[in-house]
This record gives structure tokens, C-alpha cells and sequence, in this order.
């Protein structure tokens, strides 16, 4: 127990202590070494607010998943897709990107596990990068990439097929808009930064599973992956 509260308050003090910039937490379950995971998802950004007046982001995105183990500890993860971005400003029209290219990667690290009674944490970081194709309004042409950056950490326990988790992150989420060629980066509310993670991973064989996710606070978002083990 008192290693488990170590493992939990070196967490905090991580993602508190670095000023970072949210994509799916991926759960706590980790390729053994030299094993993979493959799998495919759909994460949705419903609500995301932005610094000072640019309003709120929307997205959908649908990936490709990789993840790889480095060390039975160790779980590099990598994504690739598309996806669209919509930002609405204050006192303004939604704009609209239609949906292209995304990517994205990140690794996690099992902090404790505890197989007696079945309770893991699980630290990670993740980023996301989506390219939608441009638009023009009003003959003037606007391209955006959606820039989104988060560490978090994670308690989960298995209860046969469930594996529920909660968690905590420090996320960021950016607008990087181009307007006739002129940059500039519209930074996300830094002072919702920090967000709840609810989710479980869902036996359904030996070899595949289902990870649904839920984001509050930092923002609204959603994510559900279907994964098979290698």
C-alpha cells in the first residue's frame, strides 16, 4: 500500500511540476515486451474552449492504433487517420475544415501493479495532430491544424471481463490557424487544463477487447477502441 500511494503522488507531482499542453488515455492495459496492439478508434472532442475570444473546437477523429512493447512496463503507442476540426469564435460564424489527414503518438509506463488484487497505475503521455483540408470564406483561404498534448495517470482494477480506471490529466489543446498565409497559434483556455478520465477496457476473448473512455472538465470528449493483441 505505501508503494502504491508513492506511485500515486509521484504522478501528481509529475503533471503538476511540468507545464504541458487531449487524446485518449489508451486505458492501463500494456503489450508485454516484443507483443503488439493493433486496433482501430473513434475520438470525439465535443466541447474545448480557447484563450480570450476564439471561442470553442469540435472534432471527430478515426484512427489506426499501434501500440508496441518496449518492456513488459513500457507501451509505445502510435496512431495514424483522419479527422475534421469545426471552431466556432465568439460573436461569429462556425468554420467548417472538412476532414483529412491525423496522427499522432505517445508512450505509457506502469507505475504499480499489484496482481494479488488486481489494481494497476499507469502514467502516459499522448499527442494528436490533426490536418484537416482548407477552406475558403469570403475568397480568403483559411487552413487550421488542431495541435493536442496531454500527460495523465491512471488506477485501474479487474473485475473479471471489466477493467474500470479513473484518472487525472493536464491536457492542452490548440488551434493553429493560418489566414491568407499568416500564422497563429490560439492557445486553449490554459485555465481548464486540468480533466477527469473515466473509462474501462471490456474482455470479449483471449485475444481482443473494448476500450471505451469519457474526458470532463478540461473538456468534453469521448473515445471507444476496438483492440487485438499480437
Amino acid at each position: 500500500m505505501k508503494k502504491f500511494l508513492f506511485c500515486i503522488l509521484v504522478g501528481i507531482n509529475f503533471l503538476i511540476g511540468v507545464k504541458v499542453f487531449s487524446a485518449p488515455c489508451y486505458g492501463t492495459y500494456l503489450p508485454k515486451r516484443n507483443k503488439f496492439l493493433l486496433g482501430i478508434q473513434t475520438h470525439a472532442v465535443f466541447k474545448r474552449y480557447l484563450k480570450d475570444t476564439y471561442g470553442k473546437l469540435r472534432s471527430l477523429q478515426h484512427f489506426l492504433l499501434l501500440s508496441y512493447g518496449v518492456f513488459d512496463w513500457l507501451s509505445l503507442d502510435l496512431k495514424g487517420g483522419t479527422g475534421f476540426i469545426k471552431q466556432h469564435p465568439l460573436n461569429s460564424d462556425e468554420i467548417d475544415y472538412p476532414s483529412w489527414l491525423g496522427g499522432g503518438y505517445g508512450f505509457r509506463v506502469k507505475l504499480y501493479h499489484n496482481p494479488v488484487d488486481k489494481v494497476k497505475v499507469v502514467g502516459g503521455f499522448q499527442h494528436i495532430s490533426i490536418h484537416p483540408k482548407k477552406v475558403y470564406l469570403e475568397g480568403v483561404k483559411n487552413k487550421a491544424v488542431l495541435d493536442d498534448w496531454q500527460f495523465s495517470i491512471l488506477i485501474s482494477k479487474n473485475l473479471n471481463i471489466f477493467t474500470p480506471y479513473i484518472g487525472t490529466k493536464w491536457s492542452r489543446m490548440d488551434y493553429i490557424h493560418w489566414r491568407d498565409g499568416i500564422r497563429k497559434r490560439k492557445k486553449s483556455d490554459l485555465t481548464k487544463s486540468l480533466g477527469l478520465v473515466l473509462g474501462s477496457d471490456i474482455s470479449l476473448s483471449r485475444k481482443t477487447y473494448l476500450n471505451l473512455e469519457i474526458h470532463f472538465f478540461d473538456e468534453e470528449a469521448a473515445a471507444i477502441s476496438f483492440l487485438c493483441k499480437f
